[in-house]
């Protein structure tokens, strides 16, 4: 939780009118070693901005760097009460709240943090109220918000779920489950009711307001984003994922419980067959990723796919095609359309698991043809043409798009995710076969499975 790494003497108020300045004051209360010399930090950081913007959005800013310090993360943010004035800083009138990220440079998985930190981040509610609190109760409530403090629910709700969680557990060791999935998304805010249904069964707690998978005893924590009012509208998703970690087994029956988002009552309950529910695309489970495409690369570019698929570009769905997998296999089957817009940036600066290149992406999902993408996250081109011999009959509707992800997955030991323009639909394809995984259009309806 951000909240651990969020301490009230490292939250000030910016008092300057420039991005520079504002680092500044919040690299001052931050203890760094000796040997480190502030104003090269502050050059690299505004080096670093000049290349790839730190704001994430909703006013907020979240700059970062590696440095020499003990500590694996540290954190120091500034409320700005007044829009800061630099021409030199991208959207820096917007920017309400600086947040600036000092990680070990000794850190390995550095990139997969950021993401996840990126995430709990742009959760944050930031307001005008908010913004104009006196400072001490600023920083009490901005703990008390990084640390997702849960709100108390009415105790008919509270007995009502207590009792579907205690049948539906009951269903579930009849039907011959192993594992029971919990939709946390049904519930405004974090509930530890949820976290009770241990006996006998492992438990997987579903959330978009999760960050990263974190698996403890006989819980563990998926993070899967919700973009659909519909019952369990995360739970293909959320499959895959529990597979990729190897949570669950391909032959396992799971039982899943949930309601409508934000509703705080639990009213719906499914038993899934795991195997019949995604054997028509993998045969066994360590089909599902390519050997060399790290897990966390894949949630991350299917986040990314999903939130296109669901906002689209200047206000019109988009139709995109992202191809993951080992880029020599992919070499000879890849023809540039265009000049290729990746081209020349280091690897840091295009890696998918970056929290800052998703506008890059996104902005770039206007043009034709294909994102090109390694197992490790790094993006090599956009823009491309797939060209295969490989012929699949497709189901009627699919056009091009989709003819190229099915030949590339079957041609290369790859994943090809597509969304379609016309219907915002985000399909996975893996050795020349189709899983859809998100309709825009069926996931709007509350009374959708």
């Amino acid at each position: 939780m951000l909240g651990h790494y969020i301490d009230n003497g490292f939250i000030i108020d910016i008092k300057s009118t420039t991005f520079r300045g504002a680092l500044s004051e919040l690299l001052e209360c931050c203890p760094i070693h000796k040997s480190q010399k502030r104003s090269k930090i502050m050059d690299e950081l505004m080096t670093q901005e000049g290349t790839v913007s730190s704001y994430l959005g909703h006013g907020i800013a979240l700059p970062h760097i590696k440095v020499n310090m003990r500590k694996s993360y540290l954190f120091a943010l500034g409320r700005i009460r007044s829009p800061l004035n630099d021409a030199s800083v991208h959207a820096s009138e917007n920017i309400r709240l600086i947040i600036l990220l000092l990680a070990s440079s000794k850190l390995g998985s550095y990139f997969t943090i950021l993401s996840s930190f990126a995430k709990m981040v742009q959760s944050m509610h930031i307001d005008e109220e908010l913004l104009q609190l006196p400072l001490d109760d600023f920083k009490r409530q901005i703990v008390q918000a990084c640390r997702n403090i849960p709100v108390k629910r009415t105790r008919n709700d509270s007995t009502f779920n207590r009792l579907m969680l205690r049948e539906t557990v009951k269903i579930a060791k009849a039907g011959n489950c192993s594992s029971i999935f919990l939709f946390q998304d049904t519930f405004s805010n974090e509930t530890k009711d949820l976290q009770n249904v241990t006996a006998d069964l492992k438990t997987v707690i579903v959330s978009h307001r999760a960050t990263e998978v974190i698996k403890k005893d006989a819980i563990c924590t998926l993070p899967v984003q919700l973009f659909s009012s519909g019952r369990l509208s995360q739970l293909r998703s959320a499959i895959l994922l529990a597979l990729i970690h190897k949570y669950i087994s391909y032959d396992e029956k799971i039982c899943c419980l949930g309601g409508l988002p934000g509703s705080n009552r639990l009213d719906t309950f499914v038993i899934v067959d795991v195997k019949r529910e995604i054997q028509s695309v993998f045969s066994q489970q360590n089909d599902i990723l390519p050997h060399n495409v790290l897990p966390e690369v894949f949630e991350r570019l299917l986040t990314i796919a999903t939130e296109l698929a669901v906002e689209g570009r200047e206000g019109k769905s988009v139709g995109s095609l992202f191809v993951l997998g080992d880029i020599k296999q992919l070499e000879p089957y890849i023809h540039p359309l265009i000049l290729n817009p990746f081209h020349g940036y280091n690897t840091e600066e295009r890696n998918l698991l970056n929290p800052f290149i998703d506008e890059t992406i996104k902005e770039y999902s206007l043009l034709d043809g294909a994102f090109v993408i390694g197992g490790n996250g790094i993006v090599e081109s956009a823009g491309s043409l797939i060209h295969s011999n490989t012929q699949v009959p497709l189901p009627g509707g699919l056009g091009t798009r989709h003819a190229a992800a099915v030949a590339i997955s079957q041609a290369v030991d790859c994943i090809a995710i597509t969304i379609s323009s016309s219907t915002g639909q985000v399909s996975l394809f893996r050795n020349g076969k189709m899983l859809p995984l998100f309709d825009k259009g069926i996931g709007s309806s509350s009374s959708k499975m």
